[in-house]
């Protein structure tokens, strides 16, 4: 019918550390997508004067908020890091806010007739609460070494630490389960072969 907008389609977009998820958001967001970063979502709330943080000081303390009035990531990291229910409470702030804000850009890029809205979440298989939101998962996947030698490249981090990261992370069949469609990035795929996969997952979405 003439006046009717076609609701886009939801795409969570997932895939471990290293795994170049990042690049393809962008590239998705190249070919027309609305890019929406549920990560920097959560920055913005938990950054100096964010919408998080009067509830976090409520809830932690003022050791936990630093001089610019931020979340002091590295005190809590270290403090969720072995207590579950603390992680819980964190998440039970910060969640609520990157879902509201995440839904408001979705209406927003509907308004403006966006085919696909592309929802990056890097703890997309580790969380719930995402599933009955989306559409479609996209995962971007690549071998745990490949991983590896690229986080240490461009953070400089230790091979432990790194290790670590991905050990806290979703395993790749786990992540593979969830799967609508794979975009496979090991260290022998190109630029231009990621953006070739890319461009036909996107095809398939309606871009």
């Amino acid at each position: 019918m003439d006046g009717v907008r076609k609701r886009p389609v939801l795409l969570g977009l997932t895939g471990g550390i290293g795994s170049g998820k990042s690049t393809v958001g962008s590239q998705l967001a190249g070919l027309g997508a609305a890019l929406i970063d549920a990560d920097q979502i959560a920055r913005d709330a938990t950054g100096p004067g964010g919408s998080a943080m009067e509830a976090i000081r409520a809830s932690f303390g003022p050791d936990f908020v630093d001089a610019r009035g931020a979340l002091d990531r590295a005190r809590m990291r270290d403090w969720v890091f072995s207590r579950p229910e603390a992680r819980a409470q964190l998440e039970a702030i910060v969640h609520p806010l990157v879902t509201l804000q995440s839904d408001l850009l979705a209406r927003r890029a509907a308004e403006e007739g966006r085919a696909v809205v592309v929802f990056d979440i890097p703890l997309l298989a580790e969380s719930g609460r995402w599933a009955r939101r989306l559409d479609a998962v996209l995962v971007v996947d690549c071998p745990e070494e490949t991983q590896v030698e690229r986080v240490i490249r461009r953070s400089g981090l230790a091979r432990e630490a790194v290790l670590g990261i991905i050990a806290s992370q979703a395993s790749r069949p786990a992540r593979r389960a969830i799967a609508d469609a794979i975009i496979a990035n090991g260290g022998n795929c190109t630029l231009a072969a990621l953006h070739a996969q890319t461009r036909q997952v996107a095809a398939l979405f309606g871009l």
